[in-house]
């Protein structure tokens, strides 16, 4: 089982929030989509033959594409992988692009999955993130794609940001409740480097991010998310029970997936790779038959380490037997003794085997990952050998 995830390097324009690959020329978007193609098969041995069961077209803003091209990447997929009978596949997309004509076209694809920017429903909050719609589009988005008949939908919002309110954090989260969709996404915004907000906040023309405020909307989230029947399965998603994404919820279980296009990521089990970001260096790179990727090789206590960070972000939790059946015994006593301090603290809880975060531990839970890492596997089970020989 793997998934395929292809970066549209193309958006109209630039949030202030963002910092992920992308640009707002489309001056060279055929050539890199034919580059796109390329990698494809290039790639063709890195899940080992693997099925594939997800497919994902983020960015950018994926949405930009024209039904036709969006066929043409999924129908050069299918030379060269195998693809499963009933594939999740998935199109980032943003409400202004979703006109009738558009959606209606999108009916004619493999697509049966959309994943919708709103961010707010309120014009002021769009604009101060420098989005390309209005929140009159963000409303008849929904609904068109709902009319065209795709029943598949998640959609983002944003919190922790100065304009807004606790009122109009509530009414976005309504609104939107009221669209009846399987699937919601809600992040905190955050600062990254070289964000035209990062330059607004140095510069004293924004405020800083209040913790506080975003703590506590996080918070009204999970309340009312909860009240509407949705599963917090991962703390930015939450779901109508068995509506979970399928295509992230296999990044959060290390199920093997390939990236395709500039700064696209791929993992196969034992080794990351992320390719260059750069548009014009990707494409020279490709065209010259050569994939222009950096390469990590995982240890197996960068395996543990991962597996930690990623399984206590979700319901599931981390499993301790897997722990111990995987990474030796020892690693999973020494988990459990600095786990110790946040089950007393009521942070984490041990349940049927598993170490979860409570609520109060999601509002930390970069920092409890952190605190839970190990530092070295085979250390650990070399110092657990030597006490089990030389008992105290």
């Amino acid at each position: 089982m793997a998934g395929i995830y292809f970066h549209i390097p193309f958006c109209k324009q630039a949030c202030h929030y963002c910092d992920f690959h992308f640009s707002t020329s489309l001056q060279y978007k055929t050539d890199l989509l034919e580059a796109m193609k390329q990698e494809l098969k290039l790639q063709a041995n890195y899940l080992q033959d693997a099925q594939i069961e997800t497919i994902y077209f983020g960015g950018g803003t994926p949405s930009i594409l024209t039904p036709s091209e969006i066929k043409q990447l999924i129908e050069e997929l299918a030379h060269y992988y195998r693809i499963s009978p009933t594939p999740e596949i998935t199109l980032e997309a943003n409400p202004d692009d979703l006109d009738t004509k558009k959606v209606t076209e999108l009916r004619n694809t493999p697509i049966n999955r959309f994943s919708i920017g709103i961010q707010s429903f309120f014009d002021e909050d769009l604009k101060w993130m420098n989005r390309a719609h209005t929140a009159q589009e963000a409303t008849a988005s929904i609904k068109r794609v709902q009319d065209a008949g795709f029943e598949n939908i998640t959609a983002d919002l944003i919190y922790g940001f100065p304009l807004l309110s606790q009122e109009k954090w509530i009414s976005n989260i309504s609104q939107l409740l009221t669209f009846h969709i399987p699937h919601i996404s809600a992040y905190s915004l955050t600062v990254e480097p070289r964000t035209a907000l990062a330059h607004a906040i140095h510069t004293g023309k924004q405020p800083h991010i209040d913790d506080e405020q975003s703590a506590q909307q996080f918070l009204w989230l999970i309340d009312m998310m909860r009240e509407a029947a949705y599963e917090h399965y991962e703390i930015s998603n939450f779901a109508l029970p068995h509506h979970y994404a399928q295509h992230n919820t296999n990044y959060w279980k290390a199920i093997p997936y390939l990236g395709i296009g500039p700064s696209a990521h791929s993992y196969n089990g034992f080794e990351r790779q992320w390719n260059v970001s750069n548009n014009n260096q990707y494409m020279k790179a490709i065209f010259s038959q050569h994939i222009p990727a950096e390469m990590e090789s995982l240890s197996l206590t960068d395996r543990l380490n991962e597996y930690i960070m990623t399984a206590l972000r979700t319901m599931w939790g981390i499993d301790l037997n897997f722990i111990g059946q995987t990474f030796g015994y020892p690693c999973l006593r020494d988990l459990l003794k600095r786990a110790e301090i946040f089950k007393t603290h009521h942070q984490l809880i041990e349940e049927d085997t598993h170490l979860k975060l409570t609520t109060t531990g999601k509002l930390i839970a970069d920092t409890i990952a952190a605190a839970l890492f190990e530092e070295n596997v085979y250390a650990i089970a070399d110092k657990y050998e030597k006490e089990s020989q030389h008992p105290h």
